[in-house]
């Protein structure tokens, strides 16, 4: 049972992926299984066959979410899109109680008391993620980009930026993407290689792959760094990392908000039912986080 259970956290982890101004980390926060993830990756090698047992079911799930529901989320988002947005908000809040308590236990086990420190980060990662909601987006449209040793650096670096914001929670990559200006350019370089790659163009699947493979270096890259990061802190200050992990969860609502039109859908004079049903869509999503979050309680428990 706790394989399907992660099976079906990695679906939900999946479908966030499309969801603007969400990321994939705010979600395996709210499950409990965040750090988990984080010791999986980065003690992969050394512990092959227990980080398997985390991935892989994860892995199995993202693609049953991505592949199978992608379509359908977006035809909520574009019809019920306040619906939609409160439902995410809801999976996202109720995972608060399980990381809340997760800081509690870290505090004991460091016999440390809330201070001025925990306040400070807290602030300070709600406020990232409130001002990468509202930054201006760099590029309004289809934006191409030419093969050039700065064009291949830059991407690099998009790469190794975009990496960290998924794996950190509540930092969409694709958002970080837009605020640096490059997310039309990556797109415009995957489909120029997709289109190339089926067409065995030659002359233009060299330079496009040759781009497209620095943003996939630079994005393997930061998974690895940050990752190496956040399981140092876990490892070593947890009560200040959890408290900036809450302050990036918390600020996440801001995010979808405003990133979808979910206030203007709102505004749009919509019957009362649909306001009620979207209150309680987000009341059952949000209880739905907070019992998946249980079950991995349970299963360290046991475990313990």
């Amino acid at each position: 049972m706790q394989y399907i259970w992660m099976i079906v956290k990695g679906m939900i982890i999946g479908i966030t992926n499309v969801i603007p101004g969400v990321s994939g980390g705010t979600m395996a926060v709210s499950f409990g299984i965040y750090d988990d993830i984080i010791h999986a990756v980065t003690h992969v090698k050394n512990e092959f066959k227990q980080s398997s047992k985390v991935l892989g079911p994860l892995a199995i799930g993202a693609l049953i979410g991505i592949a199978g529901f992608s379509y359908f989320i977006e035809l909520l988002l574009d019809q019920y899109t306040l619906a939609t947005a409160i439902a995410f908000i809801g999976l996202i809040l109720g995972g608060l109680p399980i990381l809340w308590t997760s800081f509690q236990k870290s505090k004991l086990q460091e016999k440390q008391s809330l201070n001025f420190i925990h306040v400070i980060l807290f602030l300070i990662f709600f406020g990232i993620v409130a001002w990468m909601s509202f930054a201006d987006k760099g590029g309004n449209g289809a934006q191409s980009i030419s093969l050039s040793l700065g064009n291949v650096l830059a991407l690099f670096i998009v790469g190794v930026a975009s990496a960290a914001a998924m794996v950190v929670p509540g930092v969409s990559g694709s958002l970080l993407m837009l605020i640096l200006g490059f997310y039309y350019a990556v797109i415009y370089t995957i489909n120029q290689f997709t289109g190339a790659l089926s067409s065995f163009d030659m002359d233009t699947l060299i330079p496009f792959g040759t781009l497209l493979a620095a943003y996939a270096v630079g994005m393997l890259v930061g998974i690895v760094l940050i990752s190496k990061a956040i399981d140092y802190f876990f490892q070593n200050k947890p009560t200040y990392t959890y408290a900036s992990i809450l302050g990036l969860v918390v600020a996440s609502p801001i995010a979808i908000l405003t990133n979808t039109t979910a206030l203007a859908d709102l505004q749009s004079g919509r019957s009362i039912w649909y306001y009620l049903l979207s209150i309680i869509i987000g009341m059952l999503c949000f209880a739905l986080t907070f019992a998946l979050g249980r079950t991995e309680d349970t299963a360290d428990a046991i475990e313990d």
